[in-house]
């Protein structure tokens, strides 16, 4: 028997309250330069929610999308940057919040890059058989670890998104995965204080050492010379032309990285799928929002061949494609 692994539901949530770009006037942008370079209108920020507040809310929509209970998901998986404790993992209160113990629970930290690589941890167990009914979730709250002083508050939201990926016989799912990491780019996006190389003291945090740090030409040189060369290389591993891929389905960088990726590998940017404009960049959670909303927009037809794109910090990367 061939086990195909494929999505089975959907889900995703944003925090109520909304930022708008004129927010930003006051650090010195401002809505045309914010839209027109980075696509963005608006994003959702947390108030009174915690990242496995978020995660758990996608998740549960998830599985009723799905048509499962909470007790029918063995793994829980979480890709997410600002857990909403060092320990334990992120994963363990979204799995005490949806009540589903019977499930194994654990993060994956790959930034931006996360949900991309959070599915392809599910997809191993459920190909093997070990697991039937995953459930990957990407949520960051990134405005938690933003300084609202600085120019580059404008890029990021907070947001939730959840697919739950199980076992099919039919011609249907996860084709293949294109996967790489290069730790030489780990100071051009980090967070440089809280760890056991820079522990928390009174100095880092009056240095605002405890908030992102994005060195933006570095994240843009990079992003448009790897994500094209990892589109290409596993198209050509499995004789997939650009003109078969009915939609690219993107983590959310900017705009500006997303034309110029599509550029490069010929793909028309009607295409590309994105919700920027709604969200801003919400790193970890990005893929499968995005994915949620084209879904249940009901985009995708059968036999469609998507393609999953994502470039996070660390550097990592990667490619999926999918048969719908």
């Amino acid at each position: 028997m061939s086990r195909n692994v494929f999505i089975k539901g959907t889900g995703s949530y944003a925090p109520e309250k909304v930022i708008p770009n004129t927010y930003f006037d006051r650090v010195g942008s401002n809505d045309k330069w914010i839209y027109n370079t980075l696509g963005i209108k608006e994003r959702r920020i947390v108030e009174d929610e915690t990242t496995s507040d978020l995660a758990a809310k996608a998740g549960l929509e998830a599985i009723k999308d799905a048509g499962l209970e909470v007790k029918d998901i063995d793994m829980i998986v979480v890709a997410t940057t600002t857990p909403d404790r060092q320990a334990p993992s992120c994963a363990c209160f979204v799995q005490e919040k949806l009540e589903s113990y019977q499930a194994v629970a654990f993060d994956v930290a790959a930034v931006c890059s996360g949900a991309l690589f959070t599915i392809s941890v599910a997809h191993e167990f459920i190909k093997t058989g070990r697991y039937n009914n995953v459930l990957v979730i990407g949520a960051d709250t990134f405005s938690t670890i933003t300084d609202w002083e600085r120019r580059d508050s404008v890029f990021f939201g907070d947001g939730a998104g959840a697919m739950v990926l199980s076992y099919t016989e039919e011609d249907k799912g996860f084709i293949d995965f294109d996967l790489h990491s290069d730790g030489r780019g780990k100071e051009h996006f980090t967070i440089p204080s809280g760890g056991s190389e820079n522990p928390a003291t009174k100095k880092s945090v009056k240095n605002k050492e405890h908030y992102f740090q994005m060195n933006g030409k570095e994240v843009y040189n990079t992003a448009t010379k790897v994500v094209p060369e990892s589109i290409n290389a596993i198209l050509k591993r499995n004789s997939i032309e650009v003109d078969q891929l009915a939609y690219m389905i993107p983590h959310q960088p900017s705009i500006g990285i997303l034309k110029s990726i599509a550029k490069q590998i010929g793909l028309p940017f009607e295409k590309v799928t994105t919700n920027m404009d709604k969200y801003a960049n919400t790193s970890g959670a990005t893929i499968p929002l995005v994915f949620d909303e084209t879904h249940k927009a009901g985009k995708f037809s059968e036999g469609d061949y998507l393609l999953f794109a994502a470039v996070g910090a660390g550097w990592t990367w990667g490619t999926a494609l999918y048969k719908w």
